[in-house]
């Protein structure tokens, strides 16, 4: 499994990521309420955080599928990773402009764990992409 990717640096780095997105996807989806309450949302708001967390569930699903299933594992797989990619730097702006610019709905529990945490995705992502290139673009 390691030489499928590249040496254990980016098995690890590939495990990091997704284990995150199985985190968020799990409070999203099951641990709904909990996480709801985290952030001061009104609980009405239940379908679009499940809505949120179905991205996550998709990718890891994903993730595990080219892991442990997928004979070639990352080979050819550019657009699964460019897609996480492009996806991890949207929740980065999109952090960076709701929590800095717009301040849209900023409770006393509001703080930078949604830029932190899609900055550190995407630096990982990014990281994947590049060290991944010579199997992931055949």
């Amino acid at each position: 499994m390691i030489e499928k990717f590249n040496g254990i640096v980016y098995l690890i780095i590939f495990i990091v990521h997704f284990l995150v997105y199985a985190v968020y996807a799990f409070r999203a989806i099951v641990g709904t309420k909990s996480f709801m309450d985290q952030y001061n949302i009104d609980h009405s708001a239940a379908v679009i955080t499940r809505f949120f967390g179905a991205p996550f569930v998709g990718s890891f699903l994903m993730a595990l599928y080219i892991m442990f299933v997928r004979d070639g594992g990352v080979n050819g797989t550019w657009a699964f990773f460019n897609l996480v990619f492009v996806q991890n730097l949207m929740y980065l702006i999109f952090g960076i402009y709701t929590i800095y610019i717009n301040k849209l709905g900023h409770t006393e529990k509001t703080n930078s764990e949604g830029v932190i945490a899609a900055g550190v995705l995407t630096i990982l992502s990014a990281i994947l992409t590049y060290g991944l290139a010579d199997k992931i673009y055949i």
